[in-house]
């Protein structure tokens, strides 16, 4: 089952026993920062350097990235292109509640509300179909644990995660040391044509530039 690189990021930031979402402030940034990529390859934006800007409206079939080409058209309002990081900051927020939709949607995930301290609703999305993200973190671990080659669009996951700092959540107990290195070199290898290695590699900057403000913002 094809699923979209942000419905990627927030699966596997998914607890299998309860479906909370976990790290979900840079899951955010990463999953927004999929979205982008994903329009990009599909020619509906264009990213250049710090900027980005809207090519065509036409829809790709896909309801979450369909509903952000007209985000992206209403925020533009008239402008030619905004800065890439004004963007994931606007929709950083919201990126992770729309992927979760899309997973209940396709059957992946339930949706669900529990109370913490009895009082405030909290959502959860336990994990219902296990094989989509076996499937996932098999593909990853065969890229970044042993060394295979990428296909685009797990290069381009990979270059996510790695900017959001989510090295915990694509390979839980090994230490981040372990796998940066490889998931940095993959986010800026020579294993595909320039203007999709150009695509992931601005993202993979913008997302990483949103995730070092945003984090020492909050130790302030």
């Amino acid at each position: 089952m094809a699923i979209t690189l942000a419905e990627e990021v927030v699966l596997l930031s998914l607890d299998g026993a309860s479906g909370a979402a976990r790290q979900r402030q840079s899951a955010g940034w990463a999953a927004a920062g999929g979205i982008l990529l994903e329009l990009v390859m599909a020619e509906r934006v264009s990213v250049s350097g710090t900027y980005l800007e809207l090519r065509s409206t036409a829809p790709t079939g896909e309801r979450l990235l369909d509903g952000r080409i007209l985000m992206i058209e209403s925020w533009l309002r008239g402008r030619s292109k905004r800065r890439v990081t004004d963007w994931l900051t606007k929709d950083y927020a919201r990126a992770v509640g729309a992927a979760l939709d899309g997973l209940a949607e396709r059957g992946i995930v339930g949706a669900g509300e529990r109370k913490v301290l009895g009082m405030f609703p909290q959502r959860r999305h336990p994990l219902t179909d296990a094989a989509v993200e076996r499937e996932l973190r098999d593909r990853l671990g065969a890229v970044v644990l042993e060394g295979g080659d990428p296909d685009g669009r797990t290069a381009g996951l990979i270059a996510l995660l790695h900017a959001a700092g989510l090295h915990r959540i694509a390979f839980p107990g090994r230490p981040p040391r372990l796998v940066a290195p490889r998931m940095g070199e993959i986010a800026a290898g020579q294993w595909a044509g320039e203007g999709v290695r150009a695509a992931i590699r601005d993202m993979h900057a913008a997302v990483a530039a949103v995730t070092v403000v945003m984090t020492a913002a909050a130790t302030v």
